[in-house]
């Protein structure tokens, strides 16, 4: 049959505007894939759901997994969960995508559906160790959710509706006859949420607290400035110290370039921000408190060294107003989740926000009180937390006060809600009510293990003395033999200390097991007996000595064509020195390896001057220099004979030492 030329024209111009489409929704696509690694999440959020509106992206579960990512990175969790759906549906490779999917059920309050995603996450057994941690801990939580939802007070708090704007409104804090909080208003959008960027104001409290007006001022002009956030704004106990954060202009992916800074209340005019020494500029730094005598500042921080996401530190400030060096809270605050927005009372308790305590949303408030040198961390309860963010907390006395939230029924993304508690009762009492519910109840912790050949199989041992020993204190709590089956335990531990289980057996290499008992502690929550026993079970593998045998070093870097010994290797080197101490007639060759990507002599040479440098270290820790052999093969001993990747050339470059006499 005849086609017609009209209809020829016809097909031609469909098949046109169809590519066009295609190619539309491709460049679409790309340019939300940039937007996303740029950090510009909200821009990538308008891009990729245009590519997603035009059906001819063919991976859509690399399309939707970066939706996803985009709200959560934008702390839109509630709005990443159908996204995250359809990643996984589309069959999604990212190890990480069934968590992040579980908590964005969990801020919809869908708590079963985000236990059994949280199931399948632990079962697939991630690399990532604090993942899978974080993980477990969740997954303890959501089956534990009814016993946590069943704490309330009966009040309701109060959205200050006058003050609250379409926009973000969170981190209050009463300084005199003033709240002063942090609030999206400024004129510059950040790129990151689609929202203004942030600033601190204040206003005058009404008669009422949570009838405060809505006319708020810039704190101060010589604070303020236009194209980046500020905010949680901390003061010392005259009041005429503040420090603040300060960042995320964003120039730089991650928001990594928030710091703490401070300033001077002089002659009623506040001096010009300046930036404090123990910010980490490789690091976010925020939300600082005051303790209630003004000598210790509190603040959050993900830097290198905690524990899991976003950390509490605290730093102790001089009569001169110098601080000392941060030093992290421990596990018993901190855990593989984020902990920020602290506040110290003026009974001394600390308030925080955290999602890795047990709690009902992403991040829930509680307090954490010390005892007998035992801290012990309370959930706040309904209502003061919801599926939503909770955070922020500061009062005004034992049952008055503010905080901030996302839950529905808000004006805007971040709202400021009053609370009176007064109404608590004996049965569920106030807030800041010093008299507990009922006798508190009693955990006993306890130690067991096994002691094993590091083999396959892995063969129990018998006869192994093992020794668990406290730190600080040089007697060990316990010394025995295995028996038969390779088993020792169990024995008594006391909470937040540390340990470790040192094991010997002729033939094995002498091992260091450490065991802390920080963040460990049951939550008072899932207690439902007077007394509770629990038990820790700890596997220990031995290496069988044997001349000749390669043992690999994990984790020892070194940066591009240098030899010098970095931070982190050092602390791998470190282990290895515990060795040789433990283990005093060993004497081993320590061998550098390279990979494919330089020509054969160069890294001969620079893998024998990576080898000596890590002896030289090794020699610098009190180790006799007779005892070690700096060994460097280049690329004569590849692991991957044709390495391609990345991760195959880094299994080539390795450090390694080998058994040479014992």
């Amino acid at each position: 049959m005849k086609i017609s030329t009209s209809y020829s024209l016809l097909v031609a111009l469909g098949l046109a505007v169809g590519l066009a489409g295609c190619n539309s929704a491709m460049q679409m696509y790309k340019k939300g894939v940039r937007q996303f690694e740029q950090g510009e999440y909200n821009l990538a959020i308008e891009s990729l759901q245009k590519a997603a509106n035009g059906k001819s992206v063919e991976d859509a579960a690399r399309l939707n997994y970066l939706l996803a990512e985009s709200y959560r990175l934008s702390n839109r969790f509630s709005q990443a969960a159908p996204f995250y759906q359809k990643a996984i549906e589309s069959g999604t490779a990212e190890a990480n995508a069934k968590m992040h999917y579980a908590y964005a059920l969990k801020a919809q309050a869908r708590y079963p559906e985000a236990l059994a995603q949280l199931e399948q996450y632990v079962s697939s057994k991630p690399a990532s160790k604090v993942n899978l941690e974080k993980a477990r801990r969740e997954a303890e939580t959501l089956r534990a959710i009814d016993v946590i939802s069943q704490k309330k007070i009966a009040f309701q708090p109060k959205n200050i509706g006058n003050l609250n704007s379409p926009g973000s409104e969170y981190a209050p804090v009463i300084r005199g006859d003033e709240l002063v909080f942090t609030s999206s208003r400024k004129e510059k959008i950040y790129k990151n949420n689609g929202l203004p960027m942030s600033g601190i104001y204040k206003i005058k409290l009404g008669q009422k607290p949570d009838e405060t007006g809505n006319n708020p001022e810039k704190f101060s002009p010589n604070i303020f400035r236009e194209d980046v956030n500020e905010g949680t704004p901390a003061f010392s106990k005259d009041g005429k110290t503040m420090i603040f954060a300060r960042g995320n202009n964003g120039k730089r992916k991650g928001g990594l370039d928030v710091d703490l800074y401070i300033s001077r209340l002089t002659d009623n005019t506040w001096s010009d921000p300046q930036r404090l020494p123990i910010s980490d500029s490789t690091a976010w730094d925020g939300s600082p408190a005051f303790s209630a005598d003004g000598k210790t500042l509190y603040f959050a921080s993900n830097r290198a060294g905690s524990v899991g996401g976003i950390d509490l530190y605290r730093t102790n400030m001089d009569a001169s107003g110098r601080f000392s060096r941060p030093v992290n809270m421990g596990r018993d605050i901190n855990t593989p989740g984020d902990e920020m927005f602290p506040y110290v009372a003026e009974d001394g308790k600390l308030y925080f926000a955290s999602d890795g305590h047990p709690g009902l949303g992403k991040l829930d408030i509680f307090v954490a009180t010390r005892s007998q040198g035992i801290i012990s961390v309370e959930n706040l309860g309904v209502p003061i937390n919801s599926p939503a963010d909770d955070f922020g907390l500061v009062l005004i006395n034992n049952h008055k006060g503010y905080f901030a939230s996302n839950r529905d029924g808000g004006k805007g993304d971040d709202d400021i809600y009053y609370f009176d508690d007064s109404e608590g009762t004996t049965e569920n009492p106030p807030i800041a009510s010093n008299t507990p519910a009922e006798a508190p109840k009693r955990v006993r912790y306890f130690i067991a293990g096994t002691v094993s050949e590091n083999a396959t199989p892995q063969a129990p041992l018998d006869s192994a003395t093992v020794r668990i020993i406290e730190d600080g204190v040089e007697t060990p709590i316990a010394q025995a033999l295995t028996g038969k089956p390779g088993t020792f335990g169990k024995y008594p531990l006391k909470e937040g200390k540390d340990y470790t289980i040192l094991v010997e057996r002729p033939g094995y290499l002498t091992k260091r097991e450490q065991f802390t008992m920080q963040g460990r502690s049951i939550p008072p929550i899932f207690l439902k007996k007077a007394e509770t026993d629990t038990t820790f079970e700890v596997p220990v593998l031995l290496d069988k000595v044997s001349l000749g045998k390669t043992f690999v070093l994990e984790n020892i870097y070194y940066d591009l064509d240098k030899y010098n010994i970095r931070p982190d290797a050092a602390e791998e080197l470190d282990k290895l020195v515990t060795i040789l101490k433990d283990n005093p007639t060993l004497k081993i060759e320590l061998s550098s390896h390279t990979d494919v990507r330089a020509p054969d002599a160069y890294n001969i040479r620079l893998s024998q001057n990576r080898a000596k440098a890590a002896v030289d270290y090794i020699v610098s820790k009190g180790i006799a220099a007779d005892r070690l052999i700096a060994k460097g093969y280049g690329e004569t001993q590849l692991i991957v004979k044709n390495a391609k990747t990345e991760d195959e050339h880094q299994r080539n470059r390795r450090t390694e030492f080998k058994i040479l006499s014992f």
